[in-house]
């Protein structure tokens, strides 16, 4: 395995995410996704929107032979810090299903606005592709 979790003896492992990686192999940088789809439409809610923006940063990785367990890294930018608690459920259940349980390094940081009227959400995202031996 060329990615490795880093959890501090005695602290106690966050949920949804991880204090630290480290990892070998081929980076592969995302830029910043939203969550409008092919014909730049926007669901309603957060968590749609949560859903789709992470559907296309699967879209992007696999542009590059990256899967989601390769990611090391998510910088979420939300529009709502009410709002992302109000659907944290939906947003975990949507997370789990586009990315399975792999949760890497992360923060979630509200902003006043994105650049994109519509958008709730835009997440940035690095992964580590295994270097084939």
């Amino acid at each position: 395995m060329t990615i490795q979790v880093l959890q501090p003896a005695g602290w106690p492992r966050p949920k949804g995410y991880a204090n630290g990686m480290v990892a070998e192999g081929r980076q592969v940088f995302v830029a910043g996704q939203i969550g409008w789809d092919e014909q730049q439409q926007f669901p309603a809610t957060l968590a749609e929107q949560v859903r789709q923006t992470l559907t296309n940063i699967v879209a992007v990785l696999n542009e590059a032979d990256a899967r989601p367990e390769h990611l090391v890294r998510l910088t979420w930018y939300v529009t709502s810090r009410d709002e992302y608690y109000a659907e944290l459920a939906q947003i975990g259940q949507a997370y789990r299903e586009v990315l399975g349980r792999h949760f890497p390094v992360m923060a979630v940081v509200q902003v006043v606005a994105l650049m994109e009227a519509q958008a709730k959400v835009e997440i940035e995202a690095t992964a580590v592709v295994p270097y084939v031996r």
